[in-house]
């Protein structure tokens, strides 16, 4: 029977992670298994709060539940390597680890489906859920992967360019069956260890955001797919730990998650072109506000502050870093 490592990555939503965390342990019933909650250095009493409540609820006897603390706040990838490195109790790795959100409440039957995605076809190296809101409402999660064309396209919001450029544009909408994908949103993703193990863990200098992007497009290239399973149904809120919908200003990592995305899988000219066309893109949308009174939808000074940033960038040094190693045997040292 296969083992699976389910990890759930908290930050300063303590009261939420075990909701979370009821729910993952309901949806790993009858599955071999352990779930780790990964405290990612929230400082505001989360670990202590974790570590009390799982073993007052009985979680922890015989393993099934583990608290961890991380340390340092190295941000999503760097907390789920955490998790990725210790393994299962017994100091072995499992064959499929599980990424879940805080923030998100897996359906009874949602991780045994993804589960049998990936026991069903062995070329599959990454399956992940349908994701719906709290209200129903669904999320787009499934994406191609971007590029110099998506960066105008998504920019410019412009119908005609849009349909001319289809087949580049990143979000993929709703697929209304199961099918292979670029990648996946990270809130319920489950990846064969196999495929860990031959590429690398998470790309820890991504902080927050496309470090999913550029786990799949490494998968890819090591001739891995993506699988998006429509019957696998994930609750989710969504920006609990990040405050993304109350952004007034795009932040920094944001900014440098992107152009990391672009120089490290293209090259730095390939992030410059990709920065033009999306600044070439949001000059067609702007002017298209001006002269047909559209509201503004990009946080204030996204293009000066995309543009100034990227200069920067693009003259500095490329800074040291990069893909996380896969956990090493028990016992082995650096």
């Amino acid at each position: 029977m296969p083992r699976l490592l389910t990890i759930l990555l908290n930050y300063r939503t303590a009261e939420m992670t075990l909701q979370a965390a009821e729910a993952a342990l309901r949806a790993m019933e009858g599955i071999a298994g352990e779930l780790a909650i990964v405290d990612n250095d929230s400082r505001d009493g989360s670990f202590e709060r974790l570590r009390d409540a799982a073993a007052a609820r009985g979680w922890t006897d015989g393993n099934r539940v583990r608290v961890i603390q991380s340390g340092r706040n190295g941000g999503f990838g760097a907390g789920n390597n955490v998790a990725i490195r210790a393994g299962l109790s017994d100091g072995t790795a499992p064959d499929y680890v599980y990424i879940l959100n805080s923030d998100a409440f897996p359906a009874p039957d949602a991780i045994r489906l993804l589960l049998e995605a990936l026991e069903a076809d062995p070329k599959i190296g990454f399956a992940g859920s349908y994701i719906h809101g709290t209200d129903g409402q669904p999320h787009v999660t499934a994406f191609r992967f971007p590029s110099i064309l998506s960066e105008l396209e998504g920019a410019a919001r412009l119908g005609p360019l849009t349909r001319l450029l289809g087949d580049h544009t990143v979000p993929l909408g709703i697929p209304e069956a199961t099918r292979r994908v670029d990648w996946l949103a990270g809130a319920s993703l489950m990846m064969r260890r196999a495929v860990l193990d031959e590429i690398g863990l998470f790309d820890e200098t991504f902080f927050l955001y496309f470090e999913e992007t550029d786990l799949c497009q490494r998968a890819a290239r090591a001739g891995w797919s993506t699988l998006y399973v429509r019957e696998s149904r994930v609750a989710h809120v969504g920006s609990a730990s990040t405050g993304m919908k109350k952004w007034d200003r795009i932040p920094g990592f944001w900014l440098d998650s992107r152009w990391h995305y672009f120089a490290k899988t293209h090259g730095r000219a390939y992030a410059a072109a990709a920065t033009l066309g999306h600044l070439t893109g949001g000059a067609l949308w702007r002017l298209r506000r001006l002269v047909q009174g559209k509201p503004a939808i990009d946080p204030p000074h996204f293009l000066r502050d995309l543009l100034a940033h990227d200069l920067r960038a693009l003259v500095r040094r490329t800074p040291r870093g990069g893909i996380a190693p896969a956990a090493r045997p028990l016992g082995e040292t650096p």
